[in-house]
């Protein structure tokens, strides 16, 4: 399968989704409501829902369905949002009153649902990261190209100019030659286990839990509360550190360089901490890429410690540190002379208000989307070479004529 430029993508996913979004007006008028369906009722969905239900008089839309398979969070958004329910996600995308879908399952979910969701003609809001692997992202980028539909990937930190505007300079030469990006994302849960959620007791597979119905297209197993409850720790259904937490990270560095694919990676860790603890993933995490003729880009993660290190891009004239403000740009001593320092103050934040209000103009009016599904299966790539560098323990290549992994 032949992978576009993102410049491509686009470019040519901008021309069919034209013709979208030009039959979409007609039906409601560029500046009519937006009907909205929630895939997925846990608590990242309810944090969107509140969002959503504040925008609803300033941007003209309304949540109109829920789906769940847990019959209490089913209940509790409905209750939330006055929308109808569904007890299974694609009786929702068969409703015509719904215009785009936002899909916040576990992620062992994304693609199936998104693939769904296209082929029923809805935009998509799809939370990070866009899949669960790398062959189903390769899917996922054809299938809305294919489609014409507008796909919004869930890293929200998109919505922050920061990104684009460094990489302005970059492409400028403000830094010389990038030989380095590094950025973190740590924390210290304390206790003895990690990223763990309280168990609902109410929660009865079979009774007011379709167990089967979650677990989908992952393999087979009798129910386990800290699945359900606390799925990121488990290979199953998720990536842990690298697709919950680093997927944000790598996503920025990809955009504030104009990154594509790695050419090599590597990552280490372990459960150095929370030795005794259910969890399959690893409590301290690291992945080290590199990229065609530069940068390295180091991602750096605990779960046992959250002292934070800079964020930086390692230029050989200077280094772009990126700030809660937005970023500085400082000369290297030996090209004091002939740079200078510059101070740049973000507009937009990481946001998903203002993300789900870019995928709204993009298919009211085609303004450009903040994080694409070109950007989100770069962002795939990144996160799911540590990943499996780490399972296998093995250092791994990108194979840019097939668009997959091997040894390196």
């Amino acid at each position: 399968m032949a992978i576009l430029t993102r410049r491509q993508f686009v470019r040519l996913a901008g021309a069919a989704s034209l013709v979208t979004a030009c039959s979409y007006s007609r039906v409601l008028g560029s500046n009519e409501r937006l009907r909205i369906g929630v895939i997925g009722c846990g608590s990242m969905a309810n944090h969107h829902m509140q969002a959503l239900l504040k925008m609803g008089e300033s941007d003209n839309a309304r949540i109109v369905a829920v789906c769940h398979v847990y019959e209490k969070r089913l209940q509790e958004a409905a209750k939330l949002t006055g929308a109808g329910q569904h007890r299974d996600y694609r009786s929702l995308l068969a409703d015509k009153q719904v215009d785009y879908v936002l899909i916040a399952t576990p992620e062992h979910w994304h693609c199936q649902m998104t693939l769904d969701a296209a082929s029923a003609g809805k935009h998509i809001y799809c939370e990070k990261p866009m899949t669960h692997t790398i062959e189903q992202a390769k899917r996922v980028v054809a299938r809305v190209k294919q489609a014409g539909i507008k796909m919004q990937v869930g890293v929200q930190g998109m919505s922050d100019d920061s990104y684009e505007t460094a990489l302005r300079y970059v492409k400028e030469g403000a830094l010389g030659d990038v030989v380095m990006a590094q950025i973190d994302y740590s924390r210290n849960y304390g206790g003895k286990d990690f990223w763990t959620n309280p168990i609902d007791a109410d929660c009865r597979p079979g009774v007011n839990l379709n167990w089967q119905a979650w677990l989908g297209p992952a393999p087979k197993r009798g129910f386990e509360p800290d699945r359900f409850f606390a799925w990121r720790r488990y290979w199953d259904y998720s990536g842990g550190i690298a697709t919950d937490l680093f997927v944000h990270r790598a996503t920025r560095i990809i955009q504030a360089l104009g990154l594509t694919f790695p050419e090599r990676g590597v990552a280490t860790g372990g459960k150095f901490h929370y030795r005794d603890s259910k969890a399959e993933i690893p409590d301290t995490f690291n992945i080290m890429l590199e990229y065609p003729g530069g940068p390295v880009m180091l991602l750096v993660s605990s779960l046992a410690n959250d002292t934070p290190i800079d964020h930086v891009l390692r230029g050989n004239k200077a280094t772009l540190q990126f700030t809660e403000t937005g970023f500085t740009i400082r000369p290297q001593k030996p090209y004091a002379k002939e740079g200078q320092a510059v101070t740049h103050r973000k507009t937009g934040a990481e946001d998903v208000t203002l993300h789900h209000r870019n995928l709204m103009a993009a298919i009211r009016s085609n303004e450009p989307l903040r994080c694409d599904p070109l950007l989100g299966y770069y962002g795939v790539v990144a996160c799911m070479l540590g990943v499996e560098s780490f399972r296998k323990r093995r250092y791994l290549a990108w194979d840019k004529a097939k668009q997959r992994l091997v040894n390196a």
